[in-house]
């Protein structure tokens, strides 16, 4: 199998009410089984996901982390990991300040998921496109220094490649072995999106026909608290 990367140039900055289906499907570059990853940024914008903060206060947005928070989970000077209302648990419940206008804060998408579906459903239904979409956003990790871009919301796609019951390499039964296939794919994308190049969508293309399947990131990999060593 090869996969190729491509990013898609030349959207123009998405705005509250943009015909996100639109543009994509009038951008000349997607075919059917494309695998689409769009960051949550431009699926917060086309949603109104927007919340006016005052320019002058660095700490503005602080209030809207309490609101959007069911959990402060840790404190440290001005950082705060919390669990959102979606079940992530993520740095400031995911409200992000860069690359939005000065004086606004994008929240999370009221459901990531469905989002997804919706964006797959009109991209088949108005330009019969069959295509798959991961929405993507950045995470730091405990553990580990740096970021990476996982999956918060995905439609026509399976989120978890289970390979327990299947031979390793020296053919073992492997016993624990769940691909998070959607994050690795987010993750993938980000390196030819970037972040500062304005490039929000991504194609993967040459994924594997098993891949396409239904499910969701809420369902498949937000991990249960009773299962959680660290909660």
């Amino acid at each position: 199998m090869n996969l190729e990367i491509l990013p898609i140039h030349g959207l123009p900055k998405i705005k509250p009410g943009d015909d996100l289906i639109g543009m994509l499907g009038e951008c000349g570059k997607i075919k059917s089984r494309d695998i689409l990853v769009v960051t949550q940024k431009i699926i917060s914008k086309a949603e109104n996901q927007l919340v006016a903060i005052d320019p002058s206060d660095p700490l503005s947005h602080k209030p809207l982390v309490e609101k959007e928070s069911v959990r402060i989970l840790r404190r440290r000077g001005e950082l705060i990991i919390s669990e959102t209302k979606h079940g992530f648990v993520c740095a400031n419940a995911g409200i992000d300040l860069s690359n939005v206008e000065r004086g606004q804060a994008a929240l999370l998408p009221e459901d990531s998921d469905r989002s997804a579906q919706r964006l797959r459903d009109g991209l088949k239904g108005r330009f019969g496109f069959d295509v798959a979409i991961i929405i993507s956003d950045t995470f730091g990790r405990p553990w580990r220094k740096g970021l990476t871009d996982v999956a918060i919301g995905s439609a026509g796609i399976t989120p978890i490649l289970d390979l327990r019951g299947e031979p390793d390499a020296l053919g073992r039964e492997m016993q624990v072995t769940e691909v998070a296939l959607v994050d690795e794919l987010a993750s993938a994308a980000e390196l030819v999106m970037g972040k500062s190049s304005g490039i929000p969508v991504a194609i993967v293309r040459g994924g594997d026909p098993t891949w396409f399947a239904e499910g969701s990131v809420k369902e498949s990999l937000i991990r249960d608290p009773n299962d959680d060593l660290f909660r």
